[in-house]
């Protein structure tokens, strides 16, 4: 599963890091304004505001007025969360919407559902007015215009779109208590320079996962730590780059993850699991063993394991070390049972907004990186910053980037549902 996976999402975790030609600006998050207001607690004002939008404007919930969306942060904020002045996410929500469920989520997270649910409805009812109106009438100039309007009202339902997911994302891991990662900035009061001065919580990210899942969670940090997972205190001088590639990868790893788990715990319940799958422990291993067949598994996780980003993790272990890395999971050869073709699906991305969620937030959390396309069309990213992090950070970032992506997975169903985007 692990060589699925893996290979699916590390050519493709790139994009979240798309180089320009130059050392110019990235094409994604370019401010299309003034700077708006971050994820996180604000300046004060009063919850009345707020409160008067719910109950007077359903269909907008007060997006008019830009000086009723800062509020005081609520004095019962999670104990884990990064202080009373810090963001609660790294990227900053810049629809007039985005900005309102980012304050909702600091002052009334009960009601965000609900914020949700009405946008949702207004944003299809924008739609559908736009799908019904005549072009007929229209000709010239005067439908190249229409044509313009409607294009331009098109992208702003999108980034809204993008942003209410991206804020349901968060909501999920506030309601789990669980506090992101904030942006990764080379460490000033550590004296040791390492960046990574978060808790790990560990153990809170792996209860967000079934037992199968987080089975196979394990093995994925395997194969990108290697021999480094029973030594998280050791620090490593490593490319901010390949970490944000890695994270990334793991994010669109959980998001494929989230998306098999689902099946197999729908066929576990119904009893319908094929062959070994509803039997004991050695009905596995035996499964499990006859992934060592040439072209199985062992020989894509080995395969993996010279890629770049992960090689370099790994303590410079040989290439038959991954098949004992590897330990037998129900999920896994599950997944080795599943026909290719719907393997590939679903280890795809369904939507483009979450694809933009991915590579938005994977740049919000490490920046931009600083490489060149040469006229060779190789990358030179010789100007690339490098931190110093522990291998328990490191660890702390893969549990993170892999529930962003369950998570991810889990409020695009959500969603889509109410208001349908996912294309088939």
């Amino acid at each position: 599963m692990e060589a699925a996976a893996t290979a699916s999402v590390l050519p493709s975790s790139v994009a979240a890091f798309r180089p320009s030609n130059s050392v110019g600006r990235s094409a994604l998050l370019r401010p299309s304004g003034p700077k708006f207001l971050p994820l996180g607690p604000l300046a004060t004002q009063s919850h009345s505001p707020i409160k008067h939008q719910l109950s007077n404007s359903p269909g907008r919930l007060g997006i008019g007025r830009r000086r009723c969306l800062v509020v005081r942060a609520a004095s019962s904020s999670p104990p884990d969360s990064a202080g009373p002045s810090g963001p609660i996410a790294p990227l900053q929500l810049e629809s007039p919407i985005g900005q309102f469920l980012s304050q909702m989520m600091i002052s009334h997270p009960h009601l965000v559902p609900t914020a949700v649910e009405q946008q949702l409805e207004q944003l299809q009812t924008d739609r559908d007015a736009e799908q019904n109106k005549d072009e007929a009438s229209a000709s010239g100039t005067d439908l190249v215009l229409y044509r313009r309007i409607a294009e331009v009202k098109a992208n702003e339902r999108k980034k809204a779109l993008e942003e209410i997911l991206y804020a349901l994302v968060v909501q999920k891991f506030m309601d789990a208590n669980v506090s992101l990662v904030p942006s990764i900035a080379p460490a000033g009061s550590d004296p040791s320079g390492r960046v990574d001065a978060w808790p790990s919580q560990d153990d809170k990210l792996q209860r967000l996962h079934s037992p199968e899942a987080y089975e196979m969670i394990q093995n994925h940090l395997s194969l990108i730590l290697g021999n480094r997972l029973d030594d998280l205190t050791s620090l490593a001088q490593i490319s901010k780059l390949k970490v944000g590639q890695v994270y990334a990868a793991s994010v669109m790893y959980g998001y494929f993850l989230k998306r098999v788990d689902q099946r197999f715990q729908l066929e576990k319940t119904m009893k319908i699991l094929p062959g070994s799958l509803g039997g004991e422990d050695s009905d596995i291993q035996k499964a499990v063993g006859e992934d060592k067949k040439p072209g199985g598994v062992d020989d894509s996780l080995n395969a993996a394991a010279s890629h770049p980003e992960v090689s370099s993790w790994s303590g410079g272990m040989g290439s038959g070390a991954f098949g004992n890395i590897v330990k037998p999971s129900r999920l896994r050869t599950y997944v080795m049972s599943v026909d290719s073709e719907t393997l590939q699906r679903y280890a795809t991305i369904r939507s483009r907004e979450a694809v933009s969620i991915i590579e938005k937030h994977t740049e919000a959390l490490f920046g931009r990186p600083d490489i060149v396309i040469t006229p060779q069309g190789t990358v030179d990213s010789s100007n690339d910053e490098h931190i110093k992090i522990s291998f328990g950070g490191l660890k702390r970032l893969v549990l993170e980037a892999v529930t962003f992506g369950s998570f991810l997975w889990d409020v695009e169903s959500y969603v889509d549902s109410r208001y349908h985007f996912v294309t088939n």
